[in-house]
Formats: structure tokens, C-alpha cells, sequence
């Protein structure tokens, strides 16, 4: 069947300046440039990842989106059109990467933070100290102390974060060992945490155990008792905001010798993860899981749950920290993801900013918000978002999209292909050597670094000293252009009323 497919983007080479070195040939991983007695361009096979155009030393080629018009209509916009034809020709499920690209509303961009004037004054983060340290884990209702003032509670365990900003689970399979080593030389380097995600955790990064979060997924790839005992915590997936009740897949051709002795699979075999935890159908067997990972682990590890944001997300994480999580773990609709059907990235599961203010309103009105630590993510984008997640209830969140596209990431959507151009979301050698894992991580902690500072500004803006005594401060916190029922649903009021 020929494919009447119009090619998404157009490849331009300007042939004046090209110098024929072929660099662009050699860096597509997508065949999108031939050398045919002069570069030639197939723009069908464009996936926009401008790699050709970066490493291009004359600056000779531009990728522009394809201008062929289509016929208007508000309803069979151009992209339905496109998915019809692509499965028309295929019969199968549209598959995408990353996060969802729809207009919805972003929540985070009609927030506005307070400021301190006159009566409270502000403070200066260049000459005062400010404190972006937290403690993931559950806290006591109260605290003794003994004759000699000092603390008598026994405290759960903790987990220090010097920045209130965790690196997302991202599996090894979904992306390459180099960008697992980054992540993890990053979290060391700045006293903050990476996720191995569902893929168990490679020999190479173990040496950064301690900065790591070790995930227990339904397929329970590469779960051992050495694997949970090598790490800072130990998290339950339950849900991802990119597929919600959904599970995952790693196509067989990217299981080699690395991934297959990693998650404890045979060469070449597809890595399915079922969609739900066949141990778990209750909050008492999730109970169950909980307490047998704290034996295992003789009680000395954090157990945190992960879980997508839906609609009735509230109550499900009240059932989870009564069940005894330590750290609850909400995935917006808006998360990254290596491969899903777009139906289900693009059209389920709710915003981060209204399941997180529901979660720890309800835990609040529980009586039970000490007991955990709530991390958010889906769609973390700047520091901005990262202040006004902790002013509606986070104690930290979760950055994965965003540390991709610091090491280098075009967020072409392609994850699922193992073409990934700049040797991220591939486990193809050849490509994943482009990544230098050394570099990549200097650019996570520089990332981190000036994020930091960002957060230090706000803080002092705001007139505090630390990031804990902004946590769940939704007065300082304000909407604009957002009707009433979201406003109240955020726990924040209109901009301009005041106290």
C-alpha cells in the first residue's frame, strides 16, 4: 500500500554553503539525508530532532514544519486527519513519546506568587542564608525529648534532599545506559535523587546507590533483595501520568545483553509490564507489599508509592498513606513517557496542579498529612512551577522531560523508535556513544544549580529563609483568569484580594 502520508517537516539544504563534509548524513539516525552526488534530503523521514542542522559546520540546513496546506476545519483538524491515514495504512495503535502536547490548560502559568512590601519585609538571598534542604519520609505527630533535651522520638527513616527537585524514573531500556550514569552522577553531586524507574538497576551505577530510587513495578524487572537494599528508597508503581492503567512495553529488538541481564529477562524478548500489580486489587494488599519491601529492607529504607493523577486521586493517596507509605509520588497528565498510545497520553488522567492541591487538602482534613512526603510531577518546567508546587502542598518535585532536554533532548517524540539522534532514548551503541555521560551531568547540575538560585530569589522575595516554610503556604499563591470552581478546588483566591 503506498503511504499518503505528507511528510510532517521540511528539510532545506542551502547547496552554496554546503561543503559536502556529509556530517548531517552520518548524525540522522532517521535516514532523512542521503549523499547523492550532493546532500538530498528525504523530509518523509524528518522527525525534527535537529540534529543535522546543529552539527552542521556551515549552518546550511534549516527544518521548517511542511507548509502543504490542508482544507480547513475546526473539527478534522490536520493531526486527526493524519492519525485516520496512519492507521489506515497500519491497523495498529498511534504510538508516541514524551508528554502530552494539547492545549489544556496549564494551571502553573495562571498562578501568581505574593511578594513582601513595607510591613513584611524581604530578604536579600545574596547576603542571607536561605534553606532549600527538606527530608522526604514520614514525620511523628509529635516529638519527645529526654532529660538532656535531646530527641527521644524514634523517627522513621529519612531521606536529605539539599534542593527540593528529584529526577524522575526513567527506565534503562526507555533510555540509554549514558543517560543513566548522568542522572545519577547529577543526583550524587547535588544531594538530590534519580529513579532507575522499572528496569532494575545497572552494575555501572550502583557505586551512586545511595542517591538512588529503585522502583518495584508490575512487572518486577531486575526486583531483588540486594536491589532494594542498594539504594536511598524504594518506590511502588503503581500508575504513570503519561499511560494511566496502562502498562509498559520494551520491544524485544532493544533487549540486549546489558537490558536483558539487568531486568533478569532472555535476549530479545519483548519486557511487558501488565497494567496492574497482580498481587495488588486492594489498599491491603498494597499494605502488604509495603510492610514485605520494610522487612526486606529491615526498616531502614523509605517506601514511597507512585501513582497517576486521576480523579478521585485523593482518596486513593489517603488509603496509600494509611496503608503505611512514606512518600506518596503524583504523576500529572502531563509527564514524559519513552513510548505510549497517544490516545491514552493525550485524553486521560487530570492536571498536577489540581490532583496535588486535592491530595494534600484531603490529607490535611485527615489529620494525616505528617505521615508522607508528597513528590510531584507531569510537566515540571521551570522553577517557577517548582515553588508553587511546593506553596500547594509538595515537599519536592520531579523533573524528567526537563533533564532530558538539559542533555540535549529536541522532544521530538520519537522515544519509541530507539533512534533517539542524540543517544538518550536509544540503546543502539553507535548512538548511544554521543552522549557523554560526564557532560550530560554537568549540565543536570548546572540546571539544578540555576534553578536553585532561582528558588532562593523567590524565597527571599517572599520574606522566608527556607523552602519548608513555604510548604502548603497557598495564601501566598493567586489566581488569574481562572473561574471559581478551580480556584477553590486550588485552595487560593482571585489576584488582587487581598488577606
Amino acid at each position: 500500500m503506498e503511504s499518503q502520508l505528507p511528510a510532517e517537516f521540511a528539510v532545506n539544504v542551502d547547496h552554496e554553503k554546503c561543503r559536502r563534509c556529509k556530517r548531517c548524513v552520518i548524525n540522522c539516525s532517521f535516514g532523512a539525508i542521503e549523499f547523492k552526488d550532493k546532500v538530498t534530503p528525504n523530509s518523509r523521514l524528518c522527525v525534527a530532532c535537529h540534529r543535522c542542522a546543529t552539527f552542521c559546520p556551515e549552518n546550511a540546513i534549516t527544518i521548517t514544519e511542511n507548509p502543504l496546506d490542508y482544507k480547513y476545519g475546526y473539527n478534522w483538524t490536520p493531526e486527526i486527519r493524519k492519525n485516520i491515514l496512519k492507521q489506515a495504512e497500519s491497523g495498529g495503535i498511534i504510538l508516541t513519546g514524551m508528554g502530552n502536547p494539547k492545549p489544556y490548560p496549564i494551571y502553573w502559568d495562571h498562578m501568581l506568587i505574593d511578594a513582601c512590601q513595607v510591613t513584611n519585609p524581604s530578604i536579600d538571598p545574596l547576603r542571607e542564608p536561605m534553606e532549600l534542604r527538606t527530608y522526604l519520609g514520614a514525620k511523628p505527630d509529635s516529638l519527645e525529648f529526654d532529660e538532656n533535651i535531646s530527641l527521644a522520638t524514634e523517627l522513621a527513616p529519612q531521606v536529605k534532599l539539599d534542593i527540593p527537585i528529584v529526577f524522575a524514573a526513567m527506565s534503562y531500556g526507555a533510555i540509554s545506559l549514558n543517560a543513566h550514569k548522568a542522572l545519577a552522577m547529577a543526583a550524587t553531586r547535588m544531594g538530590t535523587l534519580m529513579n532507575t524507574g522499572e528496569g532494575g538497576m545497572h552494575e555501572d551505577i550502583a557505586p551512586y546507590a545511595d542517591r538512588i530510587i529503585v522502583q518495584v513495578a508490575s512487572g518486577r524487572f531486575g526486583v531483588t533483595s540486594k536491589y532494594l537494599n542498594r539504594s536511598a528508597a524504594v518506590e511502588i508503581k503503581i500508575g504513570q501520568g503519561a499511560k494511566p492503567g496502562i502498562g509498559g512495553h520494551l520491544p524485544g529488538e532493544k533487549v540486549g545483553e546489558d537490558i536483558s541481564k539487568t531486568r533478569m529477562i532472555p535476549v530479545g524478548t519483548d519486557a511487558l509490564s501488565p497494567a496492574p500489580h497482580h498481587d495488588i486489587y486492594s489498599i491491603e494488599d498494597l499494605s502488604q507489599l509495603i510492610y514485605a519491601i520494610k522487612e526486606a529492607t529491615d526498616y531502614k529504607k523509605p517506601v514511597s508509592v507512585k501513582i497517576a493523577a486521576v480523579h478521585n486521586v485523593a482518596a486513593i493517596a489517603s488509603g496509600i498513606v494509611r496503608a503505611g507509605a512514606d512518600i506518596v509520588m503524583l504523576d500529572g497528565f502531563r509527564g514524559g513517557t519513552g513510548a505510549a498510545p497517544m490516545v491514552i497520553r493525550d485524553h486521560v488522567g487530570i492536571p498536577i496542579e489540581l490532583a496535588l492541591a486535592a491530595v494534600d487538602d484531603r490529607l490535611r482534613q485527615e489529620g494525616i498529612r505528617n505521615r508522607a512526603s508528597i513528590l510531584v510531577g507531569g510537566s515540571i518546567r521551570q522553577s517557577a512551577d517548582v515553588v508553587k508546587a511546593i506553596a500547594l502542598g509538595a515537599d519536592a518535585c520531579v523533573i524528567g522531560t526537563a533533564s532530558l532536554i538539559a542533555m540535549g533532548c529536541r522532544v521530538c517524540q520519537k522515544c519509541y523508535t530507539g533512534n533517539c539522534a542524540w543517544g538518550i532514548a536509544t540503546q543502539k551503541p553507535e548512538l548511544v556513544r554521543r552522549l557523554n555521560p560526564e557532560v550530560a551531568a554537568d549540565r543536570l547540575c548546572n540546571l539544578l544549580i540555576a534553578w536553585g538560585h532561582e528558588i532562593q530569589e523567590v524565597l527571599g522575595s517572599l520574606g522566608i529563609n527556607a523552602i519548608e516554610s513555604l510548604r502548603g503556604s497557598r495564601e501566598r499563591l493567586r489566581g488569574v483568569g481562572l473561574p471559581q470552581e478551580t480556584l477553590d478546588i486550588l485552595g487560593i483566591k482571585h489576584a488582587g484580594i487581598g488577606q
